[in-house]
């Protein structure tokens, strides 16, 4: 408790912090065993007396990892391999044994059918459910080890238990593998985009919130998307957490209207939801926050980020870029579990996606909640489905007091054809008309030869924007050959790659917007209720 006192209090997990819990381990075996019971029993209760979760856990697990997982796990597979003599197996023996284990793996499963008949569960998630239950490891095998050590049982009984363990394994597995349908195979029917959501509705924005270092960004962001009475802004905000020093992924939903504290557990996500609910303050009538905690691998993250999305009814998705900047304009941190989150985001999500590039830390922009500041943004529009949904998103921001929206549209020199132009140009007039006499709204069109001169014009972008928001991928055109060779981030799409390149200039910040991808299915399952308070709930098809 005390050093979880000191980590909570700011103070970095030493080295001499290990060396103290490591001697806490052998010192708690060793009056176990002075105690006559097993030397097990006292690292077990240490174990327990640890706190669960950050800040204690994460750094004593990303300590330890390597060295368990690494070393100490694979060697004690291998001395209990090395224990088993498969040529003391009698064929009796081993028929016997496998009936037991398979009669065993039977009943569990159709005991789950059962109870699936009575409750809201599928045959099939209730046949995966029963492979799950039958799967063995680690603790099956430790205790193997200690019935062996206190001659329980013999070297023919441990082989055929170890046998079994390894055998169930081996076919429960790839079976759970095929039999699961997890959300990433499921997807909506309805069209979840900015551009559906009709004059006068609610605009219903995901936010996938990664530190607190974002939060002046995104805050900005949300506030620029122009809450009002007769069009309000619902924010689903999405606190992604690590799974680690923990058992299950968990999704906790959060009082709303209720400061938290911010020098406890959990200080970073508190300061987060304390900013949003300010947010709400600052628009009370306009805007209703709603804050959850996603606590899973981030493999699976998607999952959760799917399910939320779907269950809100989302019309887009915002998630982090994978870089953050440093003060100085230099990559400070590289995420690759976040980059591979958004790949499997944007194929898959059940409405449209906005990447957020943060380089807020680079301007130090103020907010924009207290009316003084002045937030410039730019839409770039070169043509497509997902330059329709930026340029949409954008236009509504035209409508804040405290925005000026410049629209900036690209075409080929000669090339273009009027015909294939009319979808844009005719959205394009409706944006002007609708902001004509708007002050903060401006249009230019810049007419290039090739992709040279289209990079030379976002080259040349004026620095004063605080955001830049672009499509991902935009319709055919010779303005983009040769721009994608180089590419170090294919997820952002030829421009967006390019405006979060560090050879970019500008300290924008800059969000890369795909529209829902279509035709991909059905999308199921249970809705989460938003009114739980502090609770935690299973996530779904983890």
């Amino acid at each position: 408790m005390w050093i979880h006192k000191r980590i909570l209090k700011g103070n970095a997990l030493r080295e001499v912090h290990i060396t103290i819990i490591l001697t806490g381990v052998l010192v708690g075996g060793l009056a176990s065993e002075v105690l006559g019971q097993h030397f097990l029993l006292g690292p077990l209760i240490l174990g327990l007396a640890v706190p669960e979760g950050p800040p204690l856990a994460p750094a004593l697990t990303g300590r330890l990892d390597s060295l368990i997982s690494g070393l100490l796990y694979p060697t004690y597979l291998t001395i209990s391999g090395l224990k088993t003599n498969v040529f003391k197996i009698h064929l009796k023996s081993m028929g016997i044994v496998s009936f037991v284990v398979v009669f065993a793996s039977l009943v569990k499963i159709g005991t789950v059918q059962l109870i699936a008949l009575y409750s809201n569960l599928s045959s099939r998630e209730a046949f995966v459910l029963g492979l799950i239950l039958n799967v063995k490891g680690i603790c099956e095998l430790v205790l193997y080890n200690l019935w062996k050590n206190d001659q329980l049982l013999g070297d023919e009984e441990f082989t055929l238990v170890v046998i079994s363990v390894v055998a169930i394994t081996a076919i429960v597995s790839p079976l759970i593998k095929a039999f699961c349908v997890p959300t990433i195979h499921q997807f909506a029917v309805k069209r979840r985009t900015v551009q559906q959501v009709k004059p006068g509705s609610e605009l219903r924005v995901l936010v996938c919130i990664q530190n607190q270092n974002n939060i002046p960004t995104i805050v900005n962001l949300l506030e620029a998307s122009c809450a009002t009475k007769e069009s309000p802004i619902v924010v689903i905000a999405l606190l992604l957490v690590e799974l680690v020093g923990r058992a299950l992924p968990m999704l906790i939903a959060h009082q709303p209207n209720k400061t938290l504290d911010t020098n406890g557990r959990n200080a970073e996500s508190n300061r987060i939801i304390n900013a949003l609910h300010q947010y709400q303050y600052y628009n009370e009538g306009c805007v209703i926050v709603r804050s959850f905690s996603a606590v899973s691998y981030l493999q699976l993250m998607h999952e959760d980020i799917f399910r939320m999305a779907f269950d809100h009814n989302a019309a887009i998705v915002i998630v982090p870029f994978h870089k953050q900047w440093a003060i100085d304009g230099s990559i400070d941190t590289v995420n690759h579990p976040v980059r591979n989150m958004n790949i499997k985001v944007l194929d898959r999500a059940p409405c449209s996606v906005g990447i957020l590039v943060d380089r807020g830390i680079l301007n130090a922009s103020l907010s924009i909640l207290n009316s003084q500041s002045v937030y410039h943004v730019a839409v770039l529009y070169l043509g497509g489905p997902d330059d329709m949904e930026s340029l949409i998103y954008g236009a509504r921001m035209a409508n804040h007091s405290n925005v000026t929206l410049t629209l900036i549209r690209y075409l080929l020199l000669g090339s273009d054809s009027a015909r294939a132009r009319k979808l844009d140009s005719d959205l394009i007039s409706e944006i002007r008309y609708a902001n004509m006499g708007n002050k903060g709204f401006f249009y230019q069109e810049d007419v290039v030869r090739d992709a040279e001169g289209l990079a030379a014009c976002l080259g040349r972008l004026d620095k004063s924007f605080d955001l830049i928001i672009v499509g991902r991928e935009h319709q055919e055109s010779p303005l983009l050959q040769g721009l994608g060779a180089w590419s170090e981030c294919p997820e952002l799409g030829v421009i967006g790659d390019f405006l979060a390149s560090q050879d970019f200039s500008s300290t924008a910040s800059v969000l890369v917007v795909q529209q829902q991808r279509v035709g991909r299915g059905r999308f199921v399952g249970p809705v989460v209720n938003p009114d739980v308070n502090d609770k935690d709930i299973p996530t779904q098809g983890v």
